[in-house]
């Protein structure tokens, strides 16, 4: 048994060793230093890439928002403050935190510039999804800055920075707190400069793990008390950034939840066949009662039949929610039409899935019809003009396709029927079958003389 951990101590050192690959610890730090600085050309890309996702944004075009996260220099001061704290450089620490502040400052305010110019002001998707962080987002800027830190500590470097600039995000949640600010919404301020902040701490935090792991030298000697304080300010720090996103990602779970019992719940209780729901509210408080609100209409339910279907809510853990139901002609003014046309769309279809199928094949039928009777008939008008220039002496031309049975072999075969108004010698009935039969494409074709 011993024999067997040794062995597989010694697979795992091998494997995850990264002494063969690491770059010198001092080359790795001035890497890093050199991306802290904000001035000059990197000012400049930060200008542009900040410009870039704000359109991207605006327009909800992911790829646009990806290219302006490769370009973003913004990776820089963040590394730069886990790398101080690992390594005690205060002055490396205080660098960065000002090249940060200005990064984030000119980036704000580049933002709010172009949304204050632009004429598209309607918050789209992907602009959304930066203003409402998580516990995810935290999950995935410490691994990604992991990643990072890591790949940065190696003589290749490889691919690994750019793919954690587009995982973390770093850009597209400080131009969404430009477009906050441009459009005087706190909300979407707030909520995004909170993601910046996310992924800035977790990316500091992963590089100062990751420092401390790999054992790069101490700028100067710090004695175990200091030690201490810098630790308490990292798990602070650390602490008050993550608690609001796990509350944050608690709401979410709870209302997804909420929403799918809620339309189950609607689906399974009110399914009858002279009522129709046409309006559905689901409305969540995480404090509060939430509702689930309903306008019916067709036959009103008895206010026993309400009563009962009220009973089931615990059956599908909608214990702290009011159900209320609105019916009768006092309550159309309060339907949303726009979701009554979508589920009578989807009623339709449900029902008539199998009839619309027919119809498609009804329809397919018609159109090989169609397509065969075209086959069947030709422009008499041209080939007439076209035979009486080869012939003058023909003054009536007509074609047609028809099927002859053959009742010695038993078959039935198609012939095409020409009839000539002029009685022609073999030799000009030759002449003008093998015409026919290039022009109209059909190699058996009987003539008929008058």
């Amino acid at each position: 048994m011993n024999r067997i951990f040794v062995a597989v101590k010694m697979f795992l050192k091998d494997r995850f060793n990264l002494g063969n690959e690491q770059e010198n610890n001092f080359e790795t730090i001035k890497s890093i230093e050199k991306g802290v600085e904000f001035r000059g050309i990197n000012i400049w890309t930060l200008v542009f890439a900040i410009f870039v996702a704000s359109v991207g944004l605006n327009v909800n075009s992911t790829a646009v928002i990806i290219g302006a996260m490769l370009i973003s220099p913004l990776m820089g001061p963040i590394m730069g403050l886990g790398l101080s704290v690992g390594i005690y450089d205060f002055e490396l620490l205080k660098r960065s935190f000002k090249n940060l502040s200005i990064a984030v400052v000119i980036s704000v305010l580049t933002s709010a510039t172009y949304f204050l110019i632009s004429p598209l002001n309607e918050a789209q998707s992907e602009l959304l999804a930066r203003t409402t962080p998580t516990i995810y987002d935290v999950l995935i800027a410490l691994f990604g800055g992991l990643a990072g830190i890591v790949a940065g500590a190696t003589k290749e470097k490889g691919n690994a920075i750019p793919g954690v600039a587009i995982a973390t995000a770093l850009m597209p949640p400080l131009c969404t707190a430009g477009f906050g600010l441009a459009t005087g919404n706190i909300y979407y301020f707030l909520g995004a400069f909170y993601l910046f902040f996310i992924n800035a701490v977790m990316i500091s935090l992963s590089t100062f793990l990751m420092v401390r792991f790999l054992k790069f030298p101490f700028k100067q000697n710090v004695d175990k008390n200091q030690s201490n304080i810098v630790k308490r300010y990292i798990y602070l720090i650390t602490i008050i950034t993550v608690l609001p996103s796990i509350y944050s990602a608690y709401l979410i779970i709870e209302q997804t939840i909420f929403e799918k019992n809620a339309q189950l719940f609607i689906s399974k209780e009110f399914n009858f066949d002279k009522t129709q729901v046409v309006n559905k509210n689901l409305v969540f408080e995480i404090r509060d009662t939430s509702r689930i609100e309903l306008i019916l209409t067709g036959l009103s339910l008895d206010s026993n039949v309400i009563s009962q279907i009220e009973k089931k809510m615990a059956d599908y853990s909608l214990l702290k929610t009011k159900l209320i139901v609105k019916q009768g002609v006092e309550n159309l003014a309060q339907i949303d039409m726009s979701q009554i046309k979508s589920g009578i769309i989807e009623e339709i279809y449900q029902k008539n899935e199998l009839a619309l199928k027919n119809k498609d094949e009804k329809i397919k039928l018609l159109e090989n019809e169609v397509v065969q009777l075209k086959s069947n008939f030709y422009p008499v008008k041209e080939i007439s003009e076209e035979v009486n220039a080869i012939n003058p002496r023909i003054k009536k031309f007509s074609v047609q396709k028809t099927y002859v049975y053959n009742i010695s072999e038993q078959k039935t075969d198609t012939i095409l029927l020409i009839y000539l108004s002029a009685r022609l010698i073999p030799s000009e009935n030759l002449i003008l079958k093998r015409f026919l039969q290039k022009r109209l494409n059909f190699e058996k074709i009987k003539i008929i003389n008058e």
